[in-house]
Order: structure tokens, then sequence, then C-alpha cells
């Protein structure tokens, strides 16, 4: 995993993070420079520039690293807010481009705020999988070719009010997860049991086993019905759904071999919390 190189004092990143992210939102006053006179791709680019310049000038790698990232989506974010008062047929885009960028953010900040340790810049998720990248692409190619085609598809404001409120609820449920686990939760399933690894029960682990991925699973859905996507929506429910039947099972082998009886006694309380999930058979 790619990280940083020197170890920096506790919370300076997310302090570091934050700071960029806020700079690359104020992308918002861009329509202050287009006011002044300047045409908007020539105030776009000299923005862009002016940012990049800064962020070279303020840090030195592995922080630039880090800086450039979380203002990357600061300025999706920023992009988002102004694409979502257009008052056209790319508005709910925009609520998309919102969403997005907070989720990928908040994943590097929430971690490092909550577990600094297994900090690394793969904690932004940008790089998750080829699937991952593919998927984002293909619903952003349907939005488009489907706005082209039948503008009137995408302004079902109801249903794009709908998914946006799934997205907040999957969102909130996997920061909840993430806090709630403190320093147990990892982005990547661990075969090893730490030193300091307890099972939590707690919290939103009472509600589900695997409250994050429920989180992730109804977040990753609700943006194709935000984005009134039809065949990305079928799409992602069938292969996001795949995805956490396997890393369920994955992860709960895992967790037997960590926590023996304890853990196969909070199974038997605890559903999952994904549709028709069940996680791994045990066979006694």
């Amino acid at each position: 995993m790619a990280g940083c190189a020197a170890r920096a004092p506790p919370g300076s990143e997310a302090r570091l993070s934050l700071a960029a992210f806020l700079l690359g939102a104020s992308v918002l006053a861009l329509p202050l420079l287009t006011r002044a006179g300047l045409q908007g791709r020539t105030a776009l680019a000299l923005y862009v520039a002016g940012l990049n310049a800064l962020l070279l000038l303020l840090y030195r790698p592995p922080r630039y690293q880090i800086a450039v990232r979380a203002c990357f989506l600061g300025f999706v974010f920023g992009c988002g807010v102004l694409l979502s008062f257009s008052q056209s047929s790319w508005d709910h885009f925009g609520w998309y481009m919102c969403s997005l960028s907070l989720f990928h953010y908040s994943e590097y900040l929430v971690t490092a705020v909550n577990n600094p340790k297994s900090l690394s810049l793969d904690s932004f998720l940008l790089n998750h999988s080829l699937e991952y990248t593919v998927a984002a692409l293909s619903s952003w190619v349907e939005f488009t070719l489907e706005n082209l085609l039948w503008p009137e598809l995408k302004q079902v404001t109801w249903l794009s009010a709908m998914g946006l409120l799934m997205v907040v609820f999957g969102e909130c449920l996997r920061k909840a997860a993430m806090f709630t686990a403190g320093s147990n939760f990892n982005h990547v399933v661990q075969n090893e049991k730490s030193e300091t690894h307890t099972l939590v029960t707690s919290g939103v682990y009472a509600w589900f086993r695997h409250p994050s991925y429920v989180g992730w699973f109804y977040w990753s859905i609700g943006t194709q019905v935000m984005l009134c996507n039809p065949i990305c929506g079928v799409g992602y429910a069938l292969t996001v759904w795949r995805f956490f039947r396997d890393r369920t099972e994955e992860e709960e082998i895992s967790l037997i071999h960590f926590f023996g009886e304890e853990y196969l006694e909070y199974k038997k309380r605890v559903p999952t919390g994904l549709p028709f999930i069940k996680g791994v058979k045990v066979e006694l």
C-alpha cells in the first residue's frame, strides 16, 4: 500500500487534508471570476493551475500527495455544488459529484482521525479496483447518453431525491461503523489478529454484523437511483450484492479464526444487514 514516508504528528494528516479539501472547494467562487470578465474555460484553467502551484509551494512529498488528492476531491465537490444549482438536466449529476467526492474524502479523514496507524494514500479509495473504476465510468456514460437522448428521463426529481436519501443513509451508517470500530476497522480484510484487535458488538454493530458493508451497499445503489440510471441501477445492485456476499464470507472466516465461539454466538444473534446474505456457513 502506498503510504506516507515519515509519520507526521498525530492529527496532522487530517488537518492537512481538510485544508486542501476546502481549498479545492473554493472553486465555488469561480462565478465571481467570470463576472469579472474572464471566460469560463479561461477562468477554470487559471484556477486549476493556481491551485496546483499553491500546493507545490506549500507542501513537499509525501504531504503534497495527500494535499493534491484532497484538493481534487474538494474541487469535484465544489463543481458538483455549482452544477446542482445550474437549473439544467445535469443538476442531479451535481448531486452525484458531491456524494462521490464526499465519500472518498471522508474515508481518508475518518481513518486519519480514528485509526491513523492504518492510514495511507490508499485510504482515499481512489484506486479501489479496476472493477470499481469501470463501474463508475459506465454510470457516467449511461447518464450522458440518456441525458442527450431522453433528457426528461433524468428529471424525475422524486426518484433522484429517493436516491439521495439512500446515499445519505449509507454514508452515515458506514461512517458510524468506522467510528464505532475505532482501530479495529481496516479497509483491508485482516488475516492475522493484532494484539489490540477486539470484537465490536455495540452501537451499529448491535444492529448489523457488517454495518460498513451495509452502508456502502445502499450508498452505491443510491448513486444510480439518484442519477436515474436504469441499466447501471440493476447492474450495480447485482454486482455489489455479489461482491459483499464474497467479502462477508472471506471476512467471517478470519473473524471465526480470531474470536472462535465468541464470534459464532454474535453471528447467531445479529444479522449481516445485507439482503439475502447470511455470511459464511459453519458446519457443527
